[in-house]
């Protein structure tokens, strides 16, 4: 495969940039409809939707004005070069950066290879528990309750020749925060 090198800018990370966040994590979030290419394959970018759609979700709109480009092609051929996954610190959505770079024809001409050719699809955990704590879950007596079978099933082993089995977990959020939970097996 050839991969373009025209007018893309391949420095290392900056100290202070910010990395992406876990794939597993940002795809368990995402839901299991969402997937993204790989870096390197071919993708068509619409400037005109994505003109769009930062007017919306940054309430552009209002203003009634979304910025046009009457010189620019309705679509682009595209290479992928960088794909960074992250989550909005306020509002916890996560979503996916992508540094693209446009094709020149004699690029769109070239062989290239197939997603399938560049190895497998980053994808949701297929072992995952999700819950949204509410107040409830805050309650007196200071734990949240899991089924058992996500706690089997995700959660380390507890040693059940203590008395009550209990062991601590240490789970970071989107944004890498750190929580601690004691894990208590009741029942």
């Amino acid at each position: 495969m050839k991969v373009s090198t025209s007018g893309f800018n391949s420095q290392p990370e900056e100290a202070g940039e910010k990395k992406s966040l876990n794939s597993e994590l940002w795809h368990a979030c995402a839901g299991p409809l969402v997937s993204l290419p790989h870096v390197g394959t071919r993708v068509v970018y619409f400037p005109q939707g994505h003109s769009e759609q930062v007017a919306a979700s940054t309430n552009k709109e209002i203003n009634g004005h979304i910025p046009s480009y009457p010189g620019l092609p309705p679509q682009l051929i595209c290479q992928l070069h960088n794909v960074t996954m992250d989550a909005d610190v306020e509002t916890d959505e996560v979503y996916a950066q992508m540094t693209l770079q446009p094709l020149t024809p004699q690029e769109q001409k070239d062989v290239c290879l197939l997603p399938a050719e560049l190895g497998t699809l980053s994808k949701q955990p297929s072992n995952y528990f999700c819950k949204t704590l509410t107040a409830s879950d805050t309650s007196t007596h200071g734990g949240f309750s899991v089924p058992r079978r996500a706690a089997e099933k995700v959660f380390p082993p507890l040693d059940y020749s203590q008395q009550p089995p209990v062991q601590e977990l240490i789970g970071k959020d989107l944004h890498g925060n750190e929580w601690k939970f004691r894990h208590i097996f009741r029942g």
